[in-house]
């Protein structure tokens, strides 16, 4: 008996380590055949689940909002209606000008305010050769009265707009800085983004119809300076012109000069 259980063991000590050379990493616990441990399947699901943690952590940080956003709220500043003083009429349509988008009042204001061209005008202006200071002066003008009532209606419009465009700055505002769930989730935010950008180019494009305002009237202040240095420069070579034609020692005192130009 002691022989055939000897024999016995050896037997099952033999076949155990076979299987063992043969066995794939799988491998039963406890000398239990039928619970295997897989240790390339455990590093699968070990993966796995640390995948998922991390989306979910993403997930998390995702919805949590700021609970204090108020530290970063600045105050929208608005721009207040110009008033203009109308003694005599002056000034007549220049508030409205100034306030509203409205071109035929901004034509208005600028007519009643500037200093109307002589009607006799036209026939002395028949006379003059173009690039002559008088014709000069009259391009100059009328640039001006095509430009400046442009400006002033640019100016009124970005002053209206702007009113108009409070009340939805201000909830834009408002639904930025909220800390509630109401908008906090990812999507809310970043329509809130998206509504910022549209506000900000709607913005921007008032503020250039106002650069382009600027830009036209330094356009003219140009024509203005550059027509008084060219007159100025013109002056100085007539009168060396003149200086020279016509002696002015005291030789030729006895000649009268009638042509001098000061």
């Amino acid at each position: 008996m002691k022989f055939t259980l000897t024999n016995r063991r050896k037997w099952i000590v033999a076949t155990g380590a076979a299987l063992l050379l043969a066995a794939t990493p799988s491998f039963a616990l406890f000398g239990i055949g039928d619970i295997v441990f897989d240790p390339t399947s455990y590093a699968s699901l070990v993966s796995q689940l640390t995948t998922l943690e991390s989306q979910y952590n993403m997930l998390k940080n995702n919805i949590v909002h700021f609970s204090f956003k108020q530290q970063w709220q600045t105050t929208l500043h608005t721009l207040e209606n110009v008033t203009v003083a109308n003694m005599f009429g002056e000034t007549a349509g220049m508030r409205i000008a100034l306030n509203s988008n409205s071109p035929t009042a901004s034509i208005t204001a600028w007519k009643r305010a500037t200093v109307p061209i002589n009607s006799n005008a036209t026939s002395y202006l028949q006379g003059q050769t173009l690039g002559s200071t008088r014709m000069s002066q009259l391009a100059m003008i009328e640039t001006s009265d095509a430009i400046s009532p442009d400006c002033l209606t640019a100016v009124g419009q970005y002053r209206g707009f702007r009113s108009e465009n409070a009340t939805a700055n201000t909830s834009l505002l408002s639904q930025q800085f909220d800390s509630s769930d109401a908008t906090n989730s990812e999507v809310q935010q970043l329509n809130l983004l998206n509504a910022a950008e549209a506000q900000k180019l709607s913005e921007m494009q008032s503020q250039g119809a106002l650069h382009a305002c600027l830009a036209s009237q330094m356009t003219v202040a140009n024509m203005e300076r550059r027509d008084a240095a060219v007159e100025d420069l013109n002056t100085a070579v007539l009168v060396q012109q003149q200086r020279a034609t016509n002696d002015t020692s005291a030789a030729s005192e006895s000649s009268t000069w009638r042509t001098y130009l000061p």
